[in-house]
């Protein structure tokens, strides 16, 4: 057997095929222990866990963050844009944000309202009850633009050019495969598709990194490391795509990338994704009744300092990888005609027989982990938040089958978006534009509803709803103009074109600028907030003292090491 194939030979075959059905075994027993073990435990002890470890909180929030988008999307940004949408990764630093400000709030919520809240409980809470509501068609609209389309693709992406199945055939059937498992799997089918994903994702990405190293290097990762440099560093007009900043107007990514307005933009994407996202801050939620706060408190931020250092992997698991895909490609040693197929090219060319059949087991878990838990969320948020109010005192089949139903109609209209999401730019960039229309809206509701007693309920239904309006607008041109490069001609197109046609991450700051001051300016003329509203933000001393409590040196220690990488790798490809 030539074991430095490049195809899929018999022992990769049989290595995917016994590992899956591994996995099925594992799901099932895992499914079985879980009805025991949960016998008699609260919906809260089942969503959010009980005082977890701070090591699993950290790694419960890095893997909740790795998805499909990551291996495929990331990759190919890699090899088309090189380091410029780092950005986005590199935001260890974030996620401290999130322990060190973010957690005493909830935490004080979480005391006030008698119970773990969730994002929409806390604007509900905060706010008016159609402001949480607002927030979970946001989320429904944000899955059909952004998760069940995006899976879909990167799964029909990579079975095409890993496994040679037609794209369509790729991207359905993993539709299919997921709905039957989503049935029989449930959520705790997910979490331990995700445990299996996980060292599989980084050990597989980490010999894709090394070993593509070593063949661009003649076997030499160092050489390898240099040679990439070199070759990247003289993309785009030789201006490059090793450094993660763009000056210059001459440069080709400046128009996509101007100066630090990147760092700013991707700044308020990852506040919103790392602070407020349910997703993210449901792994620190967590807590044992009857704890004191300070122990909780010390737990989740111990969890995210944690996460911060994990969050500094996927840049070399993924992006660097798109990177040395490129530069392989440069040098012909294979074709890369798809930048989004970086990451399943490399697979396939520089894994050995039998590693690639392992490291597609961990990918198909990923896509089928990841897609699940969108199908569930769109069941319990349809069901929950609109069906549930409306129709109430029907059978619990009844409010299943009525979720399932929904699920469905966002999974097809997830993919009736696809033709429209694969003629925007590359995944990774298609992913962040999105997001940028939808994060400004998010953060200065939330932040201002956490730092501010002035703003007035009325004042956080209008910055959500309104801020989501123009960024859904905004996608509207967005698709008409070939996101502003098209040529138009009208009234209408001329007298507009500062709208449709202004940088994103530019468009983004200023729309986030806009809400804030229609906030505070709405916040003037409506009614301001109750005494509870006030209340539910207010630190009295006695908690002053418990967030106190809360950190150490080795906290402070933890932190500045997690800036310190995140600094030093802008240094390096500054």
């Amino acid at each position: 057997m030539n074991w430095t194939s490049t195809n899929f030979e018999w022992l990769d075959w049989t290595v995917l095929g016994v590992g899956i059905m591994g996995v099925v075994w594992a799901v099932y027993r895992a499914i079985q222990k879980d009805k025991k073990k949960m016998a008699g435990a609260s919906s809260e002890d089942y969503l959010f866990g009980k005082g977890e470890p701070w090591y699993i909180i950290g790694a419960a929030i890095f893997a909740a963050n790795i998805g499909s988008e990551h291996l495929v999307g990331l990759a190919g940004t890699g090899a088309k844009d090189g380091v410029g949408m780092a950005h986005w990764e590199m935001q260890g630093w974030m996620i401290l944000i999130l322990g060190w400000l973010f957690v005493p709030f909830y935490q004080l919520l979480n005391n006030k309202m008698g119970k773990i809240i969730t994002m929409p409980d806390f604007l509900k809470f905060r706010y008016t009850k159609k402001t949480g509501s607002w927030l979970s068609i946001i989320t429904l609209i944000a899955y059909v633009l952004t998760k069940v389309s995006v899976t879909a693709f990167t799964g029909g992406i990579f079975f095409e050019y890993l496994l040679g199945l037609p794209f369509w055939w790729g991207a359905i059937g993993l539709i299919a495969v997921t709905a039957v498992f989503t049935v029989f799997g449930g959520m705790k089918g997910v979490m331990t598709l995700s445990a299996i994903q996980t060292p599989i994702l980084i050990i597989g990405s980490f010999l894709v990194l090394f070993l593509g190293l070593a063949a661009l290097g003649g076997g030499s990762i160092s050489d390898g490391w240099a040679a990439m440099m070199d070759y990247c560093g003289k993309l785009h007009d030789g201006h490059g795509t090793t450094h993660m900043f763009h000056w210059e107007e001459s440069d080709p990514m400046y128009a996509e990338y101007p100066g630090f307005v990147v760092f700013i933009g991707a700044s308020i994407i990852g506040f919103w994704y790392w602070c407020t996202d349910q997703h993210i801050v449901q792994r620190v939620l967590g807590q044992t009744k009857g704890e004191d706060n300070s122990v909780v408190m010390k737990r989740a931020r111990r969890g995210t300092i944690a996460a911060g250092y994990f969050k500094l992997l996927p840049v070399f698991m993924f992006l660097i990888p798109g990177m040395i895909a490129a530069a392989l490609a440069g040098n012909g040693q294979f074709n890369l005609d798809n930048t989004d197929a970086a990451f399943a090219n490399m697979v396939k060319q520089i894994l050995p027989v039998g590693v690639k059949g392992i490291v597609t087991i961990g990918f198909v878990c990923a896509l089928v982990a990841s897609l699940a838990a969108f199908f569930n969320s769109c069941a319990t948020l349809f069901t929950e938040d609109f069906y549930k109010p409306m129709k109430q005192g029907k059978s619990e089949e009844h409010y299943v089958l009525v979720g399932r139903i929904a699920t469905v109609v966002v999974v097809l209209l997830g993919l009736a978006w696809m033709p429209v999401m694969m003629s925007m730019d590359t995944l990774y960039s298609y992913l962040q534009g999105i997001q940028s229309l939808l994060a400004p809206a998010m953060v200065a509701v939330f932040t201002l509803g956490i730092l501010s007693k002035k703003i007035t309920p009325k004042a956080g239904e209008w910055g959500l709803i309104g801020g989501f309006v123009i960024g859904m607008l905004r996608l509207i041109t967005n698709v008409i103009t070939d996101s502003g490069k098209a040529d138009m001609t009208g009234w209408f197109w001329e007298n507009t074109s500062w709208f449709w046609q202004t940088n994103w991450l530019i468009f983004e700051c200023w729309l986030l600028v806009f809400i804030v001051v229609m906030m505070i300016v709405v916040s003037m003329v409506t009614p301001a907030p109750s005494k509870a509203q006030v209340d539910a933000i207010t630190f009295t001393p006695e908690y002053r003292k418990q967030i106190a409590k809360s950190w150490g040196i080795w906290d402070v220690i933890g932190t500045l090491g997690v800036v310190a990488c995140c600094a030093a790798f802008y240094w390096y490809f500054f």
